[in-house]
This record gives structure tokens, C-alpha cells and sequence, in this order.
């Protein structure tokens, strides 16, 4: 069974890909394809592309939907793939979620309209209206209330996973982990919920989470496959090793403005091209560099090697 058909089956360590941009700017797509093949060569259970790590704030809908279709020729069925469709406006939502959906994803994840501060009853319709247009397509919800000013109640979800059938779970990015649990209690034990909150990955698998989205494993993603695996096996003791040891990695992504520090180190191994981010990010300080230098250094020993993906010319 496909995860298309079964968006269950679309668990453990789901690597949310920073997007690679040349020195000027553009999409890099090659640098892009090479993310994606290390990151499967790593271990990493499937990719997202175009959520916030991705910069999708900072693209047109016609330059994500090229980065999605990159990943899906990348991907090539080796893994699902989880495409973050969502904006601020809804005609654009519908449309990048349906395209999305004509190149093969295997579910949307459709993140709060920002800025405009709906009510719950405007994000319950707003939802089941991108639900409803795709009835074939999984779709999931993406909160992440500190970047869009709005917060998803579990009230909500739970409404919307009871009223729309392809309404298929939540990405909760907020540190209120007891909004995690009363998502799980409201819904039941068959609702998807990942985590996308570095430090609440491993927790989340003891309520009954189905895995994560981490900015982490951008730069570690051997290790958070290992520490799902780990965890599902019963080595509950080894998981919460990888889990501590990578607090360093955490906090070196956000030394400044995720995903900055991740491209900049990226850039470095020799994985991308370019650290170049869009405005309004910019590429790391002279001070963050030094702080970021300190936190490699002690989480070295997580970091996935780069083996045969470094790409010539990648280098400054």
C-alpha cells in the first residue's frame, strides 16, 4: 500500500529540506537533488519541502512547485514526501496544494494563514475548504503559532479530524506539549501528529506520536532516523542519548534566524552551493559564526558525514 493511500504509513524521521538558493538567489535544483539523495542514503523514513526551514515565505507558488517536482524526480518512490502547500491566501493554497498533489506527493501540510489572525471557526473552514477541493489527497495541518500569530486549538483539529475524512492529522510546532496531548486525548490514537519542535521529537513518541519534522536533521539526519528506530525498538535508554547528544546541533540552528546557521553549515561541508538565504534572512554574523563554531564542535560526533554527496565546486 502506497502512502498515498496510507498517509500512516508516513512515519518516523521526516527530514523538512532546507531550500538551496545560488550565490544570486535562484533555486539551486542541483544542490537540491543532492540534499535529498543524502538524506535517503542517511536513513531519513521520507522529505518534506516548503515548510518554514524551506523559506516558502520568500518564493512564488511557481518556484515551489519546481523545488517539490526536484524532490519528487529525486525521491523517485524511494521515500514519501510531504509537501508543505500552504500560504496566506487561500485562491494560492488551493491552487499549490492541487498542483502539488498532480505531481505525486503524498500529503499536504498546510500551515495556519499568517498574519491575518483567524478565528477557530475561520481556520475550521478554511481547512475543510483545501480538504474538500482534494478529497483523494491526505491533508495535515502545520501550526506553528509563533511564526503565523494564530494558534490551532485541539478543539479545532479535533473537529475537522472528525468532519473531514481527508483531514488526516497535525505538525505541532509549539513548546505547549500539553497541546500535544490534548490533541492525542480529543482525537484518538489513529490521528497523525508529528512534532516540530527539535527538543519534543523523542518526547512526543511516548504519548504515541507518529515521528517528526526536525530542522536538526537537515545536518543529522542519520541520527534522528536512529533515534525513531531506536525508540520503536524498545532502546528507550540509547534513544534518549541521541536525543541529548543532539541539544548542541539544536541550538547551533538557531544561533540566528533558522535556516541561516543550517545553510551556512551546509555550505560548509559541501552539501549545497551557496549559504545565500533570501531577505529578509541574513547569512550569519561574524558572532554568530564564532557560536556556531563552538556548538559544532560539541555535536560532532551526531553530525552525519557527507560520504560521496560533497559537490564539486561547492566550496568558497
Amino acid at each position: 500500500m502506497t502512502a498515498r493511500r496510507d498517509p500512516h504509513s508516513i512515519r518516523g524521521s521526516i527530514t523538512p529540506l532546507m531550500t538551496p538558493f545560488t550565490d544570486d538567489g535562484a533555486v539551486d535544483h542541483r544542490s537540491l537533488a543532492n540534499l535529498v539523495n543524502w538524506q535517503l542514503a542517511s536513513g531519513s523514513h521520507g522529505i518534506s519541502i516548503g515548510g518554514s526551514t524551506g523559506e516558502p515565505g520568500a518564493q512564488s507558488v511557481a518556484e515551489r512547485l519546481a523545488a517539490i517536482a526536484t524532490v519528487m524526480k529525486s525521491v523517485s518512490g524511494r521515500a514519501p514526501v510531504v509537501a508543505g502547500t500552504g500560504t496566506a491566501k487561500l485562491d494560492e493554497t488551493i491552487e499549490l496544494t492541487g498542483r502539488a498533489a498532480e505531481l505525486g506527493i503524498d500529503a499536504a501540510l498546510v500551515i495556519t494563514p499568517y498574519y491575518a489572525r483567524p478565528t477557530q471557526e475561520a481556520l475550521y473552514r478554511w481547512y475543510k475548504t483545501v480538504a474538500e477541493e482534494y478529497p483523494d489527497l491526505p491533508i495535515l495541518a502545520y501550526n506553528v503559532p509563533v511564526r503565523t500569530a494564530v494558534d490551532l486549538a485541539p478543539e479545532t483539529i479535533a473537529r475537522l479530524y472528525r468532519d473531514v475524512e481527508n483531514f488526516v492529522g497535525v505538525k505541532e510546532t509549539t513548546k505547549d506539549f500539553e497541546h500535544f496531548s490534548r490533541v492525542m486525548h480529543l482525537c484518538g490514537p489513529d490521528i497523525i501528529v508529528w512534532s516540530g519542535i527539535e527538543l519534543l521529537c523523542l518526547p512526543l513518541l511516548a504519548l504515541g506520536g507518529t515521528g517528526f519534522l526536525s530542522a536538526t536533521a537537515n545536518i543529522a539526519p542519520a541520527a534522528h532516523a536512529r533515534m525513531y528506530e531506536l525508540w520503536i525498538a524498545g532502546a528507550h535508554e540509547e534513544a534518549r542519548a541521541i536525543h541529548y547528544g543532539l541539544h548542541p546541533l539544536v541550538d547551533l540552528l538557531f544561533v540566528e534566524t533558522n535556516p541561516a546557521p543550517g545553510k551556512w553549515l551546509l555550505k560548509d561541508l559541501g552539501l549545497i552551493a551557496s549559504d545565500h538565504v533570501r531577505p529578509p534572512l541574513i547569512t550569519p554574523t561574524p558572532g554568530a559564526l564564532e557560536r556556531i563554531a563552538v556548538l559544532r564542535r560539541a555535536g560532532e560526533k551526531f553530525l552525519t558525514p557527507v560520504g560521496d554527496f560533497a559537490l564539486e565546486g561547492a566550496f568558497a
